[in-house]
């Protein structure tokens, strides 16, 4: 038996705003442009580290909140200290932005030299369709991770807003994409 499968009407129903696509897209390009460009990254690179204090304290709160509200007691200490952990994170980073920024681009580098060694290796033992491909990012990687740890501390004033306003950039990037795509779709046909 076969099934026939009908394209969805969404893209169609998204036409009429996609200038609002295309707005999204261009503001997130420019506030990257932006924090790339700005003289002072580390002032980006705070902003972000303190926002993202706050994120993990909400995400603290609203562990705790939920612990209580479970009307069980089975698994509520454990989350209850989860929470508390995450609130105390959470002050940290928000009262010591900068020295929290330091930190996580540490985390950052590490992450980056083992994911790159990790997929070298992969790529180099499995010979996968395309596995070059997996070996030179697996490089390229490495050899971000190791840049940044080599100019540890130094970089964690810089690598966290460099990578915000990369991130802005090419998110941005593919909202224009989408924009562009949806509105050169056909007209829906009124039923």
């Amino acid at each position: 038996m076969q099934t026939e499968t009908t394209p969805t009407k969404e893209p169609q129903d998204l036409q009429g705003n996609w200038v609002w696509f295309l707005v999204l897209g261009i503001g997130m390009v420019v506030m990257g442009l932006f924090a790339i460009s700005w003289a002072c990254l580390a002032t980006v690179t705070v902003a972000a580290t303190w926002l993202f204090g706050f994120v993990i304290l909400a995400s603290g709160i609203s562990i705790v909140v939920h612990s209580f509200s479970t009307g069980r007691w089975s698994g509520m200490l454990l989350h209850l200290l989860i929470g508390i952990m995450y609130m105390v994170a959470g002050f940290i980073i928000i009262e010591q932005p900068m020295e929290a920024a330091i930190n996580l681009t540490l985390v950052i580098a590490i992450i980056l030299i083992m994911s790159g060694i990790f997929r070298m290796v992969f790529a180099m033992s499995e010979r996968f369709t395309g596995w070059p491909w997996v070996l030179l990012n697996g490089g390229i990687t490495l050899m971000m991770g190791m840049l940044i740890y080599k100019q540890w501390p130094a970089s964690g004033l810089w690598v966290i807003g460099l990578f915000l306003g990369i991130d802005l950039i090419f998110n941005g990037w593919a909202w224009i994409m989408l924009s562009f795509g949806i509105r050169s779709l056909p007209k829906q046909q009124p039923s």
